[in-house]
């Protein structure tokens, strides 16, 4: 079987798939008031008749084999009818999103200043999905632009893997329940798909902070696929594991906030660009000096040029500063009514067992640490924006930066002085980027 594509994944009739499974359950439905019927009527009448003979045995026999295939066919069908039913769910649910984005993608977003292109959408390799801008410039994408076209690649790559795992899911499962044999049904059963990916969802926790990137997405995607119930399970047994996997990682695009300064190295380096680099080692032994060690520990990671992502202490911002803290509780207390009511939904739905929701919500609008405020932080993140996220009775915040860690820029630190734009020039000089 060849990879389920883009376009498979816009264009397939899944009506068909949602027939199917809506036959299946009446099937299922009529198959149980004939199993109720064989065994309350037939089995009884047989088990309390008084047999001579031969008949004596070879009937009772035959009339319980009988009504177990009954029951077997029931389980089949019922087992057939969860894991169609749930899989034109998941499919319709990824193919409304592709969908959705695909349009999202070729509007652009005419409000930003300047305003962000259109993009259009075909296919890649091997199941992936290529974007590329509708409009192409002798000059080439801005950053801004190249972050926009690899989170609407990305993103359309994961929801067409995430189908075409719940198709090859479905297609296991119904293998399995129907056993390959005509005449001999009952096999294995399922409720939905929950049975067939839950244990594959525990198998990846349990590797927890040594996943890979790769089974890092798919651990997500499987969180995103089970039933509240299957989450539950899954997250009260291995919920540090879930954690460090990155099971909360924000979902949010990440982009920069404006074209940025240019493509790394497309510009020589020059003396200015070594004056540059000294003032900005300078401040940060100034910061240092002056007490603000997250303004001094930031800009020494963007001059390390490592290139790897920075986590923010927020609990540390929290405490240092009660303003955020107090911005950060508005937007939890804000959304946390809805959050209650969809859990109970799913509890009360569910039949009062155990149920996981995971949230995840951006703020409308970011947050500005002034210097008044606490000048550590309004030198180490200045502006930023803000995402919370978590799931059951725990939670996680984290935020992202719109811009590379710039904020010392323009700012005196004692004699120091560096100008605007100076820091991110260096990337175009070959100096560290992200």
């Amino acid at each position: 079987m060849g990879h389920l594509s883009y376009s498979d994944l816009m264009g397939m009739d899944l009506g068909k798939l949602g027939t199917a499974a809506s036959d299946w359950t009446t099937m299922a439905g009529e198959l149980s008031k004939l199993m109720t019927d064989v065994r309350d009527g037939l089995v009884k009448k047989s088990d309390t008749a008084h047999w001579q003979g031969v008949n004596a045995t070879v009937t009772k026999d035959f009339v319980r084999k009988t009504a177990k295939e009954f029951t077997d066919l029931h389980l089949e069908a019922r087992s057939i009818a969860g894991v169609l039913t749930d899989a034109h769910a998941e499919l319709t649910r990824y193919q409304q999103q592709a969908r959705t984005l695909t349009e999202s993608a070729g509007k652009g977003d005419p409000s930003h200043d300047p305003p962000d292109p259109a993009f259009i959408v075909a296919d890649g390799p091997n199941g992936t999905v290529k974007v590329m801008e509708a409009m192409c410039t002798p000059e080439g994408p801005n950053q801004r632009t190249q972050d926009r076209l690899q989170w609407y690649a990305d993103t359309l790559t994961g929801i067409v893997t995430h189908a075409a795992e719940v198709d090859a899911a479905a297609q296991r499962a119904l293998r399995k329940s129907h056993g390959n044999d005509q005449y001999n049904a009952g096999h294995a059963t399922y409720t939905s798909l929950d049975e067939e990916q839950l244990p594959r969802a525990t198998e990846l926790a349990k590797r927890g902070e040594d996943a890979n990137p790769k089974e890092r997405a798919e651990l997500r995607r499987l969180w995103e696929s089970l039933s509240p119930e299957a989450r539950a399970k899954l997250w009260l047994a291995h919920k540090d594991d879930l954690l460090e996997a990155g099971i909360m990682s924000p979902t949010a695009p990440q982009v920069a906030a404006d074209g940025g300064a240019g493509r790394h190295g497309s510009q020589s380096a020059g003396f200015g660009d070594w004056v540059t680099k000294q003032k900005m080692e300078l401040l940060v032994e100034g910061a240092d000096w002056r007490g603000m060690t997250d303004a001094s520990r930031h800009m020494a990671h963007y001059l390390g040029n490592s290139g790897s992502d920075m986590r923010l202490p927020v609990d540390k911002m929290m405490k240092d500063v009660p303003e955020f803290k107090g911005y950060i509780e508005d937007i939890v207390r804000y959304n946390q009514s809805d959050w209650r009511q969809q859990a109970l939904d799913e509890f009360k739905k569910n039949g009062g067992k155990p149920v996981a929701i995971p949230v995840e919500v951006k703020a409308d609008k970011g947050f500005y640490f002034t210097e008044d405020m606490d000048p550590n932080w309004f030198f180490a993140a200045g502006g930023h924006e803000f995402e919370c996220d978590g799931c059951g009775d725990g939670g996680t915040r984290r935020e992202r930066q719109p811009q590379d860690l710039r904020r010392l820029s323009g700012q005196r630190l004692g004699p120091v002085q560096l100008g605007p734009g100076q820091g991110s020039q260096r990337r175009s000089a070959g100096h560290p980027g992200r």
